[in-house]
């Protein structure tokens, strides 16, 4: 099942090119807002499950291409992103790592990336798959771990690279406003074969810069979910994100266009927008690396621009 908000945040199942409200199916879920709403109805999913597959039977539903597709999740209370989680040709997995993105960082299809007024020396933005947990999760053990698990999201993972000062890194380059897009809606995780065996692309402009599978993820789901877990209490309607690739990241511009795709899991499409008009080559970190170049794409132009 394929589980978006749409419009004024009705919630809605997709069925093939059309999306079947069911919000009055879920009305007397306890809640004050969307978020609520989406979380509780994942909490309670094995007994609505019948009356949303009954309402989504007996009706037609409505273009999807006609509404306004919001962020399937518009305010989890944990986003937690996995860090360096892929092997890239390494002969040994980096240690398990992970941080915490703001709940104000989710937008959705269609939505703007906003890069803020900070001298990053690049921003990028990682295809990721992410997870989106189904009961509430304590120090839950490797065996265990998947039965914890909703369904999946794309997840573009937003990063103001190099801010000073040196090593202060992963709260101020990741948890900034925008940087966290998601959608454009929930796959349940039944419909989901095997997540360690995913195609993930992303797009800037239309060309394709990113392209890995998840075969190559280090620190599989299982050991990740365990580990969070230990650390802190996961609640119906967060987030896992696991990791990328690297070698594909690219720099994220005014004006850019991005989609990201999942196998199975939609296309999310959302735009980039910078008031200061800063530029950068659009030029993968791998391009960069076979031209003999180390490091990120330098600015071109703008405010910030070294000399």
């Amino acid at each position: 099942m394929k589980l978006m908000y749409f419009d004024d945040f009705r919630l809605g199942v997709l069925k093939g090119e059309n999306v079947v409200d069911i919000s009055d199916v879920v009305q007397d879920v306890p809640h004050i807002g969307a978020h609520d709403l989406i979380n509780g109805v994942i909490e309670r999913f094995a007994d609505y499950r019948p009356k949303i597959e009954t309402a989504v039977a007996s009706h037609p539903g409505v273009p999807v291409a006609g509404v306004r597709v919001r962020p399937p999740l518009p305010k989890p209370f944990n986003i937690v992103c996995m860090a360096v989680n892929y092997m890239e040709d390494r002969t040994e997995p980096a240690a398990i790592n992970s941080f915490l993105k703001s709940p104000n960082a989710i937008i959705g299809p269609e939505d703007e990336m906003v890069l803020p007024d900070v001298p990053a020396t690049v921003f990028e933005g990682e295809a990721e798959l992410a997870l989106v947990i189904g009961k509430r999760a304590t120090q839950v053990s490797e065996s265990d771990a998947m039965g914890y698990i909703f369904g999946y999201i794309n997840l573009v993972d937003g990063s103001a690279r190099g801010l000073p000062p040196e090593r202060n890194t992963y709260y101020q380059m990741k948890a900034r406003d925008t940087f966290a897009p998601i959608g454009p809606y929930i796959v349940t995780a039944d419909e989901v074969k095997d997540p360690h065996d995913l195609r993930v692309r992303l797009w800037n402009n239309g060309v394709l810069m990113q392209d890995y599978t998840t075969s190559d993820m280090a620190h599989r789901i299982p050991r990740c979910i365990s580990w969070v877990s230990a650390a802190h209490t996961l609640d119906p309607g967060d987030i896992i994100s696991l990791g990328t690739s690297h070698g594909g990241l690219n720099p994220f511009m005014d004006g850019d266009v991005i989609e990201q795709e999942v196998d199975g899991l939609g296309r999310l499409h959302f735009s980039i927008r910078d008031d200061l008009k800063r530029t950068w080559a659009h030029e993968s970190r791998d391009q960069r690396k076979k031209r003999g170049e180390k490091g990120v794409s330098p600015q071109l132009t703008g405010k910030y621009v070294r000399g």
